[in-house]
């Protein structure tokens, strides 16, 4: 039964994201993204096929929970290869050349203010996977990236996160 439920999920959750929208990476990005999914596909794959095969020597697979968890787990790796065989294949490369200083968009670096408590921040605007706020870079899909998106130097943003709406004066643009 779990088996069912894991392809079943698989198979809805690959229906799902190969409809996904086109996401923009940095050549760095897109690279770290091939690079897991050679991993992933190579030496992942061959982990996995070696913990079914010690599994499968340790007799009758009905009661083997050892080569039911290794099945499990297969079934989970071919959903992240899945996964990143899609975004991969939706993923387009933005050069610095290419971004517009002019307002608020993918790869551009945004110094902001808290209108409320007068703190200032500064945050590159990159694709989810690329993330990571301790080096200052937030995800386009985050709230605080939603509400800046498309804004120019002088607006303000309405942001709406979980603490609350919040408000962010745009100081500057750059790349």
């Amino acid at each position: 039964m779990k088996r069912f439920w894991i392809k079943a999920v698989l198979f809805v959750y690959v229906k799902i994201t190969i409809m996904s929208e086109v996401s923009y990476y940095t050549e760095e990005g897109l690279r770290k993204l091939k690079d897991e999914l050679r991993t992933l596909k190579s030496k992942g794959r061959q982990d996995i096929a070696r913990q079914i095969a010690e599994a499968r020597d340790k007799g009758d697979l009905s009661e083997n929970a050892e080569y039911d968890a290794a099945k499990d787990a297969q079934g989970l790796l071919e959903l992240k290869i899945s996964k990143l065989e899609t975004l991969v294949g939706n993923a387009r490369v933005i050069k610095e050349d290419q971004v517009d200083t002019s307002k608020v968009s993918i790869l551009a670096t945004v110094k902001i203010k808290n209108v409320k408590n007068g703190a200032s921040m500064k945050y590159t605007l990159v694709s989810e996977e690329e993330a990571d706020l301790k080096t200052g870079r937030i995800s386009v899909k985050s709230p605080i990236g939603q509400g800046l998106l498309g804004k120019k130097v002088g607006d303000v943003a309405l942001v709406k996160a979980p603490a609350g709406e919040m408000e962010f004066k745009i100081l500057e643009i750059g790349i």
